[in-house]
């Protein structure tokens, strides 16, 4: 199993009381993607932000990786996929609530993409719930064997362009029915005219949905 790291972002006050995890999305990087932490961190003195590349570098993308290989958007081979990457996921999140003293319920994990699928297989299949799951402009992959896998439940937010000619908007909504579907609490924004990207309106209900998720307030009873 490749182990994984990436950029990191200190918490202003130099406490660590909770953490937030970014997944990138295929042929990006940790750099890339710890920019969202950049433009929140401000608003979270006690978080620590963190951000893997993933584990496979990607042919012809210099500095770029992926979790897994796909070049079209065929649901068996992107079920397979998170499966093959969850366990790295997994032992980073686990590595990482050590390193920091934390429980599952101190930490969120946002996605983008590719790094959106991996959220929400990873996420929903712990021991223990996360604080809660922020996905952009990604899918659900697997999500008919959803119900009878998920063991942790998370409040979730997904946010999709209805421009986006990479990963289609109607897979946000296919994905916000089968979370529903299969018991878990899912919330999706729609951002008008943006393409596979993340808008301001994104990035402000991004911001006030990990703010709200780390304080609790969204947390269900098992």
């Amino acid at each position: 199993m490749i182990l994984l790291d990436g950029p990191r972002i200190a918490p202003a006050s130099g406490v660590t009381k909770k953490l937030v995890i970014l997944f990138h999305g295929y042929g990006s990087n940790g750099d890339d993607l710890i920019g969202l932490a950049q433009h929140w961190a401000k608003d979270f003195p006690d978080t620590a932000w963190v951000s893997p590349n993933a584990p496979d570098g990607v042919p012809g993308y210099p500095g770029g990786y992926q979790w897994f290989p796909i070049s079209r958007l065929d649901p068996e081979a992107m079920e397979t996929g998170v499966r093959m990457a969850g366990p790295s996921a997994n032992t980073f999140i686990d590595s990482e609530l050590r390193r920091h003293n934390l429980t599952s319920q101190d930490v969120a994990i946002v996605g983008f993409s590719q790094g959106t699928m991996m959220a929400l297989h990873v996420g929903l299949r712990r021991a223990e719930p996360l604080a809660g799951i922020l996905g952009f402009s990604g899918a659900l992959a697997g999500g008919e064997s959803l119900k009878d896998e998920m063991t942790s439940p998370a409040p979730i937010l997904l946010s999709h362009g209805d421009r986006d000619d990479v990963l289609p908007v109607g897979l946000t909504l296919l994905a916000a029915a089968q979370l529903c579907e299969a018991g878990a609490s899912a919330q999706f924004h729609i951002s008008p005219g943006l393409p596979h990207s993340i808008g301001p309106d994104g990035l402000e209900l991004g911001g006030a949905f990990l703010k709200g998720a780390l304080a609790g307030r969204y947390r269900t009873a098992r």
